[in-house]
């Protein structure tokens, strides 16, 4: 019997060469252990480079061209090209400093964001300033990661309406002269308007750097003429000032009330919001103006 359990063990150990007695299950276990984990270390290490791609339909969707649907019947129509190639296939993956062009058109596929504020006084519409007065940015500290701009100005003491975003070809159509886009101001006089002047601004008035006649002018409060409105569709610098200013008036207080179909509503001073998803489409359809 001894001569048995001799042999049965001489037999393990040839088989497993170097196998110490009663120590086989345990190595058998680290060995199932080790095993499988070689090859998760190889699948992990390619992972890391593809945290900086991004599938192509939301790099489109980003870049404030469609939805994410929508850009992949555009990828399927052959329309978007990647780094100068065609692409058709369903979920490709591209950098994001890859080049993608629908239409020809090149793309930027940060997401686009569009804030609404109503500008306090003392508040100057740039994105930093030489010395050191709040600026509009202050105003939405922390709203996003983006980094968005003011589209066109208001003066520091001048409040009101005043859209942010990072949507470039928006803000150029909004700010160029041919899309005429209609600002509406109240403004408080520091005496009442005389209705010969109010009569000789609907008609127009010369300044140094040309005529300029308001859309429409009238007084805000039948009763207190110290307060007017004015819609405007000029974007030249400082141009509601000059006109009063023009006529012998000081403007105590500035404030715009509409932008391109957008007002301050339920929107407090030194407040702001994203737009919803119709104002953006209507903005960059022109239908708000």
């Amino acid at each position: 019997m001894k001569g048995r359990r001799s042999n049965k063990r001489d037999d393990k150990q040839e088989k497993r060469p170097g196998s110490r007695p009663g120590r086989q299950a345990n190595t058998r276990s680290r060995s199932r252990s080790e095993e499988p984990s070689r090859p998760r270390k190889t699948e992990e290490a390619p992972m890391e480079p593809q945290a900086e791609t991004i599938r192509l339909n939301r790099y489109i969707a980003n870049s404030g061209v469609c939805s994410r649907r929508e850009a992949d019947k555009l990828i399927a129509r052959g329309l978007v090209t990647v780094n100068g190639q065609v692409v058709t296939e369903m979920g490709q993956q591209v950098k994001r400093n890859d080049e993608v062009r629908f239409e020809g058109k090149k793309l930027n596929p940060e997401a686009k964001v569009y804030i609404l504020i109503n500008k306090p006084k003392d508040m100057v519409t740039t994105t930093s300033d030489p010395e050191g007065r709040r600026t509009v940015l202050d105003l939405i500290e922390g709203a996003c990661e983006e980094r968005v701009y003011p589209v066109g100005r208001l003066d520091r003491n001048t409040t009101g309406v005043l859209l942010m975003t990072n949507d470039g070809d928006l803000s150029k159509k909004l700010t160029h002269p041919s899309s005429e886009i209609r600002k509406i101001y109240h403004v408080f006089l520091n005496k009442p308007l005389e209705k010969e002047h109010l009569s000789l601004i609907k008609k127009g008035i010369e300044l140094e750097d040309g005529i300029i006649q308001p859309d429409e002018v009238s007084y805000a409060d039948p009763i207190d003429t110290t307060q007017v409105g004015i819609v405007i569709h000029s974007g030249r610098n400082r141009i509601v000032r000059r006109i009063f200013e023009h006529l012998g008036y000081t403007v105590e207080k500035l404030d715009r009330v509409y932008f391109a179909g957008l007002t301050k509503k339920n929107l407090p001073r030194g407040k702001w919001r994203f737009l919803s998803k119709d104002e953006i489409k209507y903005l960059k359809a022109g239908i708000l103006k």
